[in-house]
């Protein structure tokens, strides 16, 4: 059963261009020539290994970083410096995006003055499945319970481009399969263009209609997730996820040696 709301007005998904993108952290090179897009109204994977560039990306593409060289376009428009795009944009992390110290009614209302198609009756309806208490301050909540808090105020914001990046980490696995069954059926319902990070492929690859996967800061497959997977497959048997991160993330050597 799902507590997906059919309230609010319908909105347009974002979708997000990306054009020569390079970033730096001093000497380390987060993200080296990136060229993808993110078609509009679809869930898209962004898949890779710890340090390939995904939270970046993701930083990038949601205006909390500027770029440094290329181009990100969301709707056609750069995302750096734009409220009226940037409003439009949600991107949940592991940290960040709720105040820690404060009561969660607080992060609610301040999500609520900042996302134009924010349903708190939706919201409330997700924290109380999730067994979220609404009168702790999340700084006080498990892992599991934090993670369950910010997969709902994403959920709640209708953004038009939605990214989760690794929200999910710390819930057991009845949690990640509520919030999994909520992502589908709000995203059938509000139809919106939903970023999907995650290690977890096996659980998740499913959902996935594009993919864009990184290796070292590099795309090194992109498109339409069924093909990105055939065309790692061995005859007969159809490559997962996983598989497809393992051949083009595993250094040769390794590879040869297995």
């Amino acid at each position: 059963m799902t507590t997906a709301s059919t309230t609010s007005g319908a909105t347009a998904p974002l979708g997000v261009d990306i054009a020569g993108l390079s970033y730096r952290f001093g000497s380390t090179v987060a993200l080296a020539d990136v060229t993808c897009a993110v078609r509009p109204g679809t869930i898209t994977g962004l898949v890779g290994r710890n340090g390939a560039g995904k939270t970046t990306l993701a930083a990038l593409v949601a205006a909390l970083r500027p770029v440094q060289t290329g181009t990100v376009l969301v709707g056609g428009r750069p995302v750096w410096e734009d409220p009226d795009v940037t409003s439009r944009i949600c991107l949940m992390r592991d940290k960040g995006a709720i105040v820690e110290d404060e009561r969660i009614g607080t992060s609610l209302r301040i999500a609520a003055m900042l996302r134009p198609h924010w349903d708190g009756e939706y919201a409330l309806a997700l924290l109380d499945r999730f067994e979220v208490p609404v009168r702790r301050k999340p700084q006080q909540l498990s892992r599991g319970k934090r993670s369950a808090l910010g997969a709902a105020v994403a959920l709640a914001s209708r953004c038009e481009l939605t990214i989760f990046d690794e929200v999910y980490l710390g819930m057991d696995a009845v949690a990640r399969r509520m919030f999994y069954d909520e992502l589908m059926a709000d995203y059938i319902a509000h139809p919106r263009t939903v970023i999907l990070s995650s290690h977890l492929l096996d659980e998740v690859e499913d959902l996935m209609e594009d993919v864009i996967v990184l290796d070292r800061g590099r795309v090194v497959a992109a498109g339409d997730t069924d093909a990105v997977r055939q065309a790692h497959s061995r005859p007969g048997e159809l490559a997962s996820l996983t598989d497809v991160l393992i051949q083009l993330s595993t250094p040769s050597s390794a590879r040869s040696a297995s």
